[in-house]
């Protein structure tokens, strides 16, 4: 079968080869894989994975073969895939935990589209009460940003969007942003909670930002830059304000469950900025890293 697989050469970070059918542990379903979503961590530090592994975490597709245990999912199942290592083949075993069910009237491409992306956001929004809150989100254009700002507005939280420039804050409003900044020296308010995606620079000015109490959420470092706090800055008095990081790679079935029934309810849209085609990967990819996606990229395994 064919599947996107890590490339250390000039030509990568992907490419495709025919690899071995999957064999399914006995608490694994086999699905047939129909969309999948790109990311940029996975694909900018490609480095971090062996060269010729099947690549991807993300995607969604169609329960092929139930487990032979009787967990998880039926045969005939639409499924979404989140942080399920080895993801963009035709085929792939996969545990239920991975798994969240696709419901009727959902478009199965939005499915692999939420992943990573969506359950970052709803895992870090989950951190604390955001009703009434003022909640920054940086990178607010990029995948994790789009179900983070929707995410927190729905919370009840007063939501500040932060873009690299003016061309990419379209649709931030809409879809909740209640102030969009390419300076956070035009902030007006302290903010209780930082989602940060960028990283480098970014995060010590949000730093000075932060309400007395407050968290900064390390989710990215898309900046590539590093961090350097000025002298005095990380010292104050009053409730303690922290800096967290994030690496959670748990089972994601009861965060895409929750996030495909916000979808379903018509209350959360899966930001697909770029549609196309898995053969088309290396002008997705150069698209991706050239920051003119808003959104995810969502690619059909045809």
């Amino acid at each position: 079968m064919r599947a996107l697989v890590v490339d250390h050469g000039e030509a990568g970070p992907v490419r495709f080869a025919d690899v071995d059918e999957p064999v399914p542990a006995s608490d694994e379903a086999l699905v047939e894989i129909r969309h999948i979503g790109l990311n940029f961590g996975e694909l900018n530090y490609v480095h971090q994975w062996p060269a010729g592994a099947v690549h991807g975490h993300d995607a969604a597709g169609v329960v092929v073969r139930a487990a032979s245990d009787g967990s998880g999912p039926p045969e005939g199942t639409r499924v979404a895939l989140g942080m399920s290592a080895h993801a963009w083949a035709e085929r792939v075993a996969v545990r239920p935990a991975s798994l969240g069910t696709v419901p009727e009237g959902v478009d199965l491409a939005d499915g692999a589209a939420l992943g990573i992306a969506g359950v970052t956001a709803l895992r870090v929004l989950r951190t604390r009460s955001l009703l009434a809150r003022n909640v920054l989100i940086t990178g607010a254009s990029g995948g994790v940003g789009h179900f983070a700002v929707q995410l927190a507005a729905l919370a009840g939280a007063r939501v500040t969007a932060h873009v690299g420039s003016p061309e990419r804050a379209a649709g931030l409003r809409e879809l909740g942003a209640d102030e969009v900044l390419t300076d956070l020296a035009d902030a007006a308010r302290r903010f209780d909670l930082v989602l940060d995606t960028v990283g480098g620079p970014l995060v010590a000015r949000s730093w000075s930002c932060l309400a007395v109490g407050g968290t900064i959420h390390l989710v990215g470092y898309s900046s590539g830059q590093d961090t350097t706090f000025p002298s005095g800055t990380l010292f104050g008095f009053g409730e303690p304000r922290s800096i967290a990081t994030y690496g959670d790679m748990t089972p994601t079935s009861g965060e895409l469950t929750d996030l495909l029934g916000l979808v379903a309810a018509g209350r959360l849209s899966a930001p697909v900025g770029l549609r196309g085609v898995w053969q088309d990967v290396a002008e997705a990819v150069q698209a991706l890293f050239a920051r003119k996606v808003h959104g995810k990229i969502v690619l059909d395994v045809v």
